[in-house]
């Protein structure tokens, strides 16, 4: 067996479900006390008694790993961002003929952000390519001439900034030795690095400055991706893995630690205080303005949790949804034109008003229009 995984009752202080939190378990409906754990709580006690860095993968559940380097492996993954191969921009003789045999070193780029070594590339392409190219290196040389440098420079960076990620969160746990680590990210961290020290100090430099929150608000701010609040910056999940490294980092203080709730739509980066907040919004893609049905807060100070569940007959809507999306999100191009629609339509000018269902139908209402799917369209008149 390879990954023991641990699961408990959760601590959550919800009057709503007939259940009272009450030292360190609750009092339930009838009266009876259940243990629970709270989360931070319950990953203590599974490092403590098995001596382990246990892994979060949702409310009251971890992972345990045997095998540490494949659990340093599973981690490291976690925080890798999504690539995509650059385009072919030049027509060059020898690219296209040889293009299939060029193929797997760029796709092993695109996936690692550096070229393989010997040993990383299978037998038969190696053969390949040394028989028609010489060496690795002149074979990517071909690649470079097809297609824009900077796009695989932008991959090697991609990259950079996810080990980054991965290793300051490292910090809060058991940081791996350097032989912990598997073959492959160990030459991940010399290609892009030059050596594990360098990198852990990058990685450290860059958590120091998330105690700045000068600097979070600054790159808040400043994010091309996610929705502008007065106090914070929503952002689609899907989204995550392209924003600033830096909020990548704010994020993952709270989902290594606590694990981010399968059912999240939506992250909610505060400015103001350090605190992350996951959102359950129904039917995200279905629904032109979803609705809020339950959320997650975790205060980074103490990781304190607090869970929240919304008025099923009245729950707050998220309007613009396309502004918490990444371009390249399927139908962003149908969420985007709505949000344009409900511009010119005034529906979206006092953003207080339509905050929650009835004041969403309200404003409809009076501006004469309803929705049908993802358009405004004038309301009909009843006979």
């Amino acid at each position: 067996q390879k990954v023991l995984i641990v699961a408990a009752q959760v601590l959550i202080d919800d009057r709503t479900r007939g259940v009272i939190a009450y030292g360190d378990g609750i009092i339930t409906s009838r009266n009876t006390f259940q243990k629970y754990y709270e989360q931070a709580e319950l990953k203590a006690y599974i490092d403590q008694v098995l001596g382990v860095d246990a892994i979060p993968i949702a409310l009251g559940i971890y992972f345990v790993f045997r095998d540490e380097t494949q659990a340093e492996a599973f981690r490291a993954a976690r925080f890798r961002s999504r690539t995509t191969a650059p385009r072919i921009r030049l027509k060059v003789s020898q690219f296209e003929q040889y293009r299939d045999r060029l193929q797997p070193l760029m796709d092993f780029y695109t996936d690692r952000g550096r070229l393989p070594s010997v040993a990383e590339l299978g037998a038969q392409e190696l053969t390949s390519l040394q028989a028609t190219f010489g060496s690795i290196k002149r074979a990517f040389t071909v690649v470079l001439q097809a297609t824009d440098a900077g796009e695989w420079d932008a991959i090697a960076d991609k990259r950079r900034n996810d080990l980054l990620v991965y290793l300051a969160l490292s910090h809060f746990g058991h940081r791996p030795k350097f032989k912990d680590l598997s073959p492959q990210l160990q030459q991940d961290i010399k290609a892009l690095f030059g050596s594990y020290q360098q990198a852990c100090t990058a990685a450290d430099l860059m958590l120091m400055t998330l105690g700045r929150p000068e600097m979070l608000e600054q790159r808040c701010r400043q994010s091309p991706i996610g929705q502008q609040r007065p106090h914070s910056l929503w952002v689609h999940v899907s989204a995550l893995d392209q924003l600033d490294p830096l909020l990548r980092l704010y994020e993952g203080c709270a989902s290594r630690t606590i694990g981010r709730p399968e059912a999240a739509t939506v992250v909610k980066f505060h400015v103001q205080k350090p605190q992350i907040t996951y959102l359950v919004f129904a039917e995200f893609d279905k629904q032109p303005h979803p609705a809020l049905k339950t959320s997650m807060a975790i205060s980074l100070q103490d990781l304190y949790v607090r869970y929240r569940d919304y008025d099923p007959d009245n729950p707050p809507l998220l309007h613009q949804k396309d502004q918490t999306l990444a371009p390249d999100y399927p139908s962003y191009a149908k969420f985007a034109k709505l949000s344009q629609q409900e511009q010119k339509w005034g529906l979206l000018d006092d953003v207080k008003a339509i905050f929650d269902q009835r004041g969403w139908n309200h404003c409809l209402a009076a501006h004469g229009a309803e929705l049908r799917g993802h358009r405004v369209v004038r309301r009909k008149q009843a006979d």
